[in-house]
């Protein structure tokens, strides 16, 4: 239960992993996880957004972060990703992108990084979606979900903003999606950031300093080559300037997101606010977390429980 969980004091994860295949499904698995019933004590986080990378790229240094001090984390892309390409499509690049998704989660630590059948492109915020999203939260037994807000330039990220949303009460319901038992507790939502203005700017309520673990979430997006190297830059106009060798194209990514997770003024407020002062200005690098309204309202004392990095020398 989420509240006698943010009591109890953080156990320490190990690091062996495994990574296998299932059918329908992209999984990246740490052996020493509990069942997905939540058995185990450890704090549960699950994040779900549209695309295979899209959590990567928002919260990738996050996601290494809580593995490292114990929590079990999990990713759930809802769609398979087989439109992203511009030369590739269909089954045969679902199945690449399953293959890089398990990659990525293997090199961030985290748990689980599960990809669902559903096409890219395609997404509906559709009553069978939403019910897939709420098996995942409940199958996780989660403590705390990330989503991406429904204001995006892409209709599959609006949607799977509000799938999680419309997921976020239901998921206590016990005549809602009865195949699988309900939640106890409603967990804590949390909104991945963006810069989208319209209606309403990204509220930077939680930064997270990402500097000790940059290089992690880089090497974790390089694992999906098909984005990084192939589709995105095709469709930025800078297909040209990839780099051909693979350490070449670690650096690249790694200047690029240098420069695009530099700490804003307003992430450097809350820095402060959850670090001190001189701890929180000495952040190079950041992610950031809005409150969800429709979760639990999280306190002081459980925001530092579910981000312990906060409150370490």
């Amino acid at each position: 239960m989420f509240l006698h969980k943010l009591t109890q004091p953080l156990k320490k994860a190990t690091l062996l992993g495994v990574a296998f295949l299932l059918p329908l499904l992209a999984i990246a698995q740490n052996p020493n996880v509990g069942t997905d019933d939540g058995s185990d004590d450890r704090l549960r986080v699950i994040a779900i957004f549209a695309h295979p990378d899209d959590a990567d790229s928002k919260m990738g240094g996050t996601a290494a972060l809580m593995a490292q001090m114990g929590h079990a984390v999990k990713f759930v892309s809802i769609t398979s990703g087989d439109a992203g390409h511009q030369s590739q499509g269909g089954g045969a690049l679902a199945k690449r992108r399953r293959a890089e998704a398990q990659e990525a989660g293997r090199r961030l630590g985290i748990d689980e990084y599960v990809v669902l059948d559903n096409h890219d492109g395609e997404l509906l915020p559709e009553l069978h979606i939403r019910q897939q999203v709420i098996r995942e939260i409940r199958k996780w037994n989660a403590d705390v979900v990330l989503g991406l807000r429904p204001n995006d330039y892409h209709p599959d990220h609006r949607y799977a903003g509000v799938l999680v949303q419309d997921a976020a009460y239901m998921v206590v319901v016990p005549n809602v999606t009865p195949d699988t038992p309900p939640l106890k507790k409603n967990p804590v939502f949390l909104y991945m950031n963006d810069r989208f203005q319209k209606p309403n700017p990204f509220s930077h309520d939680i930064v997270v300093g990402i500097d000790d673990v940059l290089e992690t979430k880089v090497r974790g997006l390089d694992a999906h080559v098909s984005q990084m190297y192939e589709w995105l830059p095709w469709v930025n106009g800078t297909l040209e300037d990839v780099p051909e060798t693979s350490q070449e194209r670690i650096q690249w990514m790694m200047d690029r997101r240098t420069s695009w997770s530099r700490v804003s003024d307003e992430q450097r407020a809350s820095m402060i606010k959850w670090y001190g002062e001189e701890k929180g200005s000495q952040f190079q690098h950041a992610e950031s977390f809005e409150i969800c309204e429709y979760g639990y309202q999280p306190t002081e004392e459980d925001i530092r429980r579910i981000f312990p990095m906060f409150d370490q020398p």
